[in-house]
């Protein structure tokens, strides 16, 4: 097993989705992939909410969640980065077709307690 890090991040296919339109109708405004295989959008002016944070690990995961406020979504941008590293060096215990039943159920187990903590 490998210890991903935030160093990982970066902008999603050099910046190009910033100012085009995201999965919720609004603006993209940061727009980061982690190289272990997840990717975090912000977007203003979506059609549900003012803000909205899409984030994914990819095969695994999608996630949604809304704000009112631009400072909010910013701050917890940053806290579900750290989330969704947990859940990737969860997935990376056991690459390829070495994962166990056990392995899987605690990487699902993450993505529900992401999603909970992160509603």
């Amino acid at each position: 097993m490998f210890e991903l890090d935030l160093m990982s991040w970066s902008v999603f296919d050099d910046g190009k989705s910033i100012g085009t339109r995201g999965s919720e109708g609004g603006v993209i405004t940061h727009d980061e992939e982690h190289t272990g295989g997840a990717r975090i959008t912000i977007e203003r002016e979506g059609g549900i909410a003012p803000f909205s944070i899409t984030c994914g690990v990819y095969g695994w995961m999608c996630h949604t969640r809304f704000f009112g406020e631009g400072a909010l979504a910013q701050d917890e941008f940053v806290r579900m980065k750290a989330g969704l590293e947990h859940i990737l060096n969860l997935i990376s215990a056991c690459p390829g077709e070495e994962k166990t039943s056990d392995a899987i159920d605690k990487a699902v187990d993450a993505i529900s307690a992401f999603v909970e903590q992160f509603p």
